[in-house]
């Protein structure tokens, strides 16, 4: 994540919980063959790679979407800006493959019965608002409506309702007016993690077009 990969969210290989050190997380991917003998490493990594699917993959599915239709995706937009253009572009491919996993579409008597709920709504949001001043709440949330336009898109070709904002779990921040050069910023204070004392910073201004933000292509 530091070299600016973004797709690399918080699975079970990053945060194994109970089954750190277990054999089926133990496996990698392989070069496929046309053959591979019973006793060798590929096989030992399809059968790993089966495990994983059937003991860690589906009763995930089974015990937690299958109770659900709606679902809030929480959003580190400001830290993919931060890291550049490809951690925006690879961020807003990993939205569209999580996605995929919600199933959106509309709850009807007979698809609930057969295939289980489907996700109704969507929430897309943008978290670390309180790390910009408020005037820049409405430009991270056009931000992140652009982020996901394609997966948004294909939610509501499904059938479901999707939407985004900026939001932060905790203010961390109070806003603040400083006249620097002849020109009043709008800065936001807060407390050094590292040391403890205050500070006020002015964080920038995003684009008002958030396509300048995007991969060629994205928007």
């Amino acid at each position: 994540r530091a070299a600016g990969w973004s797709d690399c969210t918080p699975g079970r290989f990053l945060l194994p919980g109970d089954l750190a050190g277990s054999p089926v997380l133990t496996f990698a991917p392989l070069p496929a063959l046309e053959r591979a003998p019973r006793k060798s490493l590929w096989r030992e990594m399809e059968r790993r790679f089966d495990a994983y699917k059937s003991q860690v993959v589906q009763p995930f599915f089974r015990d937690h979407f299958a109770r659900i239709d709606r679902q809030v995706v929480l959003v580190d937009a400001l830290g993919a800006i931060g890291r550049g253009p490809q951690a925006v572009a690879e961020m807003s491919a990993v939205l569209q493959e999580i996605l995929m996993a919600f199933r959106p579409g509309q709850n009807a008597f007979l698809s609930r019965l057969l295939l289980g709920r489907r996700v109704e709504k969507i929430l897309f949001a943008a978290t670390k608002a309180d790390h910009l001043h408020h005037s820049q709440h409405a430009r991270l949330t056009g931000f992140m409506q652009a982020l996901v336009k394609q997966a948004a898109e294909r939610a509501r070709f499904a059938g479901a309702e999707t939407g985004a904002l900026s939001l932060a779990a905790l203010r961390t921040t109070t806003e603040e007016e400083r006249r620097h050069d002849g020109r009043v910023l709008n800065m936001v204070r807060g407390r050094l993690l590292d040391s403890g004392k205050q500070a006020a910073f002015y964080p920038g201004e995003l684009p008002e077009d958030p396509a300048r933000l995007l991969a060629p292509g994205a928007a």
